[in-house]
């Protein structure tokens, strides 16, 4: 297989922790992916986002 380390090291987060940690609903993280505002990978039916796409899309959205 020809993954790589750094992939593999980094931390991938559920829609749950998404949710807690942007302090929005479930439904609204969903809107996102869809969307394709927040880069995924989507294993069946499970999403996971990786901890570092989370903080690009917060710092890119933050204003002032």
């Amino acid at each position: 297989m020809n993954e790589s380390p750094m992939l593999i090291q980094e931390k991938f987060l559920k829609v749950k922790d998404v949710q807690d940690m942007l302090n929005i609903s479930r439904s609204k993280v969903y809107q996102l992916v869809e969307k394709n505002e927040i880069p995924h990978l989507r294993i069946n039916q499970a999403i996971r986002i990786r901890q570092s796409d989370l903080e690009e899309f917060i710092a890119n959205h933050m204003t002032g």
